[in-house]
């Protein structure tokens, strides 16, 4: 696999890291639709650190969400529940990015939190993996 491949792969994930301590910060400062909107992206740029590994890459977020499912969902490499959390966490961003009243909860930004931090975790095994496969 091409160097910059791998290169970009833990540049997202260190983007990915970063949107995570960021939704933990603005939740603990009770800024939960800040922290809702960061776990969504640490899910998404951590997805697209998967997908680059695949030669995939696109700017809009539905294709890089149906990409990972179709080759990494669909195919047991991710287990299925975990589509579950990358759909909550895409609906509930774009309520709290693009409607007016929609009021996010204290319990509403834990669950994404916790979401964010357990497919940013399965990711990071992912990626530990495929890179241990490559230096054999």
């Amino acid at each position: 696999m091409p160097h910059d491949m791998w290169t970009l792969c833990k540049y997202r994930m260190e983007r990915a890291k970063e949107d995570l301590h960021a939704a933990e910060n603005n939740h603990q400062s009770g800024f939960y639709k800040a922290a809702i909107n960061r776990s969504y992206y640490a899910i998404f740029h951590s997805i697209r650190a998967v997908n680059i590994l695949d030669g995939f890459d696109s700017s809009k977020h539905s294709s890089v969400i149906a990409h990972f499912n179709q080759f990494f969902v669909h195919t047991g490499t991710f287990d299925r529940k975990i589509y579950k959390l990358i759909d909550g966490a895409y609906r509930i961003r774009e309520k709290c990015d693009y409607s007016d009243f929609f009021i996010a909860s204290k319990e509403d930004s834990a669950i994404q939190l916790a979401h964010a931090e357990t497919f940013f975790n399965a990711v990071k095994e992912y990626i530990s993996r495929k890179e241990a496969e490559q230096e054999i």
